[in-house]
């Protein structure tokens, strides 16, 4: 015996469901792929070093997410600064006082600057952080605080990176600020 359960407006409220959402103005933000206006403008952007090693990782993960798709004759029209403050702290003291738990944290205070008239058109932050278990070893404990390292500084460059493309996109290609 075959059971099959509809619900009886499931066609309609699917149809309204979908007329609904393209009436909203919902618009992709990377539209038009790389030869999108977003698109156009991340690739504009030249980020500057960054002290430290958390630094090296957050600069490479932007570079990375920009694809420095511009010619090589192409300045750049944006330059991004970006300071990190970068915590390692112990917590969770154990009955022979010892740390069995740390807590990463990295934190990003960056500006985007329009090269051409030096206006600071995105002044703001992104932070992440990580636990990680404090283990006998200490080569482990080494290694997940620097794994821990590697992904916030992926998180970090992410939340950068969304936040400058969402001010791009309603800044008309990042020509005024908010």
């Amino acid at each position: 015996m075959k059971h099959s359960f509809t619900f009886p407006g499931a066609r309609w409220a699917t149809l309204c469901l979908a007329l609904s959402l393209s009436a909203c103005g919902l618009k992709p933000m990377y539209a038009g792929g790389s030869d999108g206006a977003i698109a156009r403008g991340l690739s504009a952007i030249e980020v500057s070093s960054i002290e430290g090693r958390a630094g090296w990782l957050v600069r490479n993960a932007l570079v990375d997410s920009l694809h420095h798709g511009r010619g090589h004759g192409d300045p750049p029209r944006y330059r991004l600064d970006v300071r990190l403050d970068d915590q390692l702290k112990g917590f969770a003291l154990l009955s022979d006082d010892t740390i069995g738990r740390e807590r990463r944290t990295l934190r990003a205070r960056y500006q985007l600057v329009d090269l051409e008239s030096g206006e600071i058109i995105l002044d703001a932050s992104a932070g992440s952080d990580a636990g990680i278990d404090v283990v006998s070893s200490d080569y482990a404990t080494i290694a997940a605080e620097q794994t821990a390292l590697d992904n916030l500084a992926t998180d970090v460059a992410n939340r950068i990176m969304t936040n400058v493309a969402l001010q791009l996109r309603h800044g008309g290609d990042g020509a005024q600020g908010r």
